[in-house]
């Protein structure tokens, strides 16, 4: 729960937009650098249907649900606070630590305004799913994305790939070394007859006719309906997803996007914009959750790094400012 905050809670080193693992992995390490920090966030997490998450070493099958929950008593314990809120607006100011240094107003819906030297945002992306009954239902269950991150759990077993994307006949492709039965389901996608060799080379097979529902019994995928009335009978399905990050803030703020509408960011986050960083999904969405963490550990180097510059230029004249 959010506690009341009073007039010296509400300026900070830092403020971190999101408690994904990006943003706790970044408010973890600039705890430690004993930086005034506080975490904002509106508690919606991506993989929130998921029962577990893979490929993050030592936390292999941890439930998504468990590792934020580690991560935000780990972030506690260095005086990190939590604040569960939805940031409206950022703007841009001046500094309330130094006169002529940059800062920000973060607003939060219904709350108080937090003053912050350097902004982290790490807001995430979110998956916008084809209109299919029984997609969004069994999204995260046996529904699924990426084949690093489930398909060793289904291997062996027949699946299907829907045919709702561009990037799905790579991800069909991808998928085939997990499992021997997959089917490539077309719908109205449009196969080039590249894309058909490459798929039947790859021993899948292609399937065409438009899709009516998924068949889903006892809250389990049991097959796929077509509109003829066909039932392809799987026990999982992948598709590829519309991935649309929740880049509000920093395009309000006006932060350099690529041509594929994506934030740019250099190596450790930084954006076009001074003292702004992002961090995980809201500006890479094949970033993993390991990926995102590592990304919001760069950025969090590069933050104290930034501040550091500015605390040192500060005090070097102060010490060439002559005696009064």
């Amino acid at each position: 729960m959010t506690k009341a905050m009073n007039s010296k809670d509400t300026e900070h080193d830092v403020v971190v937009v999101g408690a994904g693992a990006a943003g706790l992995n970044a408010a973890l390490l600039l705890g430690r650098a004993r930086r005034n920090v506080v975490v904002v966030d509106a508690g919606a997490p991506r993989n929130a249907p998921a029962a577990h998450m893979h490929g993050y070493l030592s936390r292999d099958g941890l439930p998504p649900s468990t590792l934020l929950e580690l991560g935000r008593a780990e972030i506690a314990r260095y005086g990190v606070r939590l604040v569960r809120a939805r940031v409206d607006e950022i703007e841009p100011g001046p500094s309330a630590w130094q006169d002529g240094e940059i800062g920000f107003s973060v607003r939060l819906e219904g709350g108080p305004v937090l003053g912050a030297r350097r902004l982290l945002v790490a807001t995430g992306l979110y998956d916008e799913l084809p209109a299919i009954p029984g997609v969004r239902e069994q999204w995260g269950k046996d529904v699924l994305h990426c084949p690093y991150c489930h398909g060793h759990e289904v291997g062996d077993r027949p699946l299907a790939v829907l045919g709702t994307h561009p990037r799905a006949v790579h991800q069909a492709l991808l998928l085939r070394q997990w499992s021997d039965d997959v089917v490539f389901l077309a719908h109205t996608l449009d196969l080039t007859p590249a894309d058909r060799d490459r798929l039947e080379a790859r021993g899948l097979r292609i399937v065409e006719g438009p899709i009516d529902h998924l068949v889903v019994e006892d809250g389990r995928l049991r097959g796929v309906e077509l509109a003829d009335g066909r039932v392809l009978p799987r026990a999982a399905v992948f598709l590829f997803p519309r991935m649309v990050p929740n880049d509000r803030l920093l395009t309000r703020l006006g932060c350099e996007k690529d041509d594929a509408g994506w934030v740019v960011t250099d190596r450790t986050g930084r954006t076009s914009v001074p003292g702004v960083w992002a961090a995980g999904n809201v500006v890479d969405p094949r970033a993993q959750v390991v990926t995102a963490a590592g990304m919001g550990a760069a950025a969090a180097f590069a933050v104290n790094a930034d501040l550091v510059d500015e605390e040192v230029r500060h005090a070097v004249e102060r010490r060439r400012a002559p005696a009064r």
